[in-house]
């Protein structure tokens, strides 16, 4: 079992989550065979501008993308987990600006009702299966969501960082 970690930092007002990807390539549903590569890449979750005075909650998406160039044919899975972050807590996660704090969360599905995590505290982590001869490519949607009507002083620099483990 290979673990690869990288940092997520997420940002709510007028900014984004951000998955920051270190440099080198991740062995991700690699499995120990030669001449296999694989990279993690992500794109940010922008939750644009947080009114507290909404009775909606705000909500975006952004990406964890698993690219793979393999020589020989390869089947089995990997898991995605995602760190409860600063606070210490999977529900729920909190961003931070000083002493202030804006609840937020991360969800597996659409209906943002699975918390993503690493399988503990409520949580859930994402598995995936890897069916590929010559390239694999598989793209997976985080749900990002902020609760409606937390009283919280307006400004950028709410964050929280992350830490984005891929297990295969």
């Amino acid at each position: 079992m290979r673990r690869r970690a990288q940092a997520l930092t997420a940002l709510p007002l007028l900014t984004a989550i951000l998955f920051l990807m270190q440099p080198s390539p991740a062995q991700a549903a690699c499995n120990g065979l030669a001449g296999c590569s694989c990279t993690v890449t992500a794109t940010g979750i922008s939750f644009g501008n947080y009114n507290p005075l909404s009775p909606t909650a705000t909500d975006a998406t952004g990406t964890i993308n698993v690219h793979c160039d393999l020589l020989v044919a390869l089947a089995g899975s990997y898991t995605i987990d995602i760190s409860a972050g600063s606070s210490g807590s999977f529900a729920p996660r909190t961003l931070r600006r000083g002493a202030a704090a804006l609840n937020y969360n991360l969800y597996t599905n659409a209906a943002r009702t699975q918390i993503w995590g690493n399988g503990t505290g409520g949580s859930v982590n994402v598995t995936r299966t890897v069916l590929a001869l010559l390239v694999f490519n598989d793209s997976v949607t985080v749900y990002g969501r902020i609760p409606a009507g937390q009283n919280v002083a307006a400004g950028a620099g709410y964050l929280d960082t992350l830490t984005v483990t891929v297990t295969y």
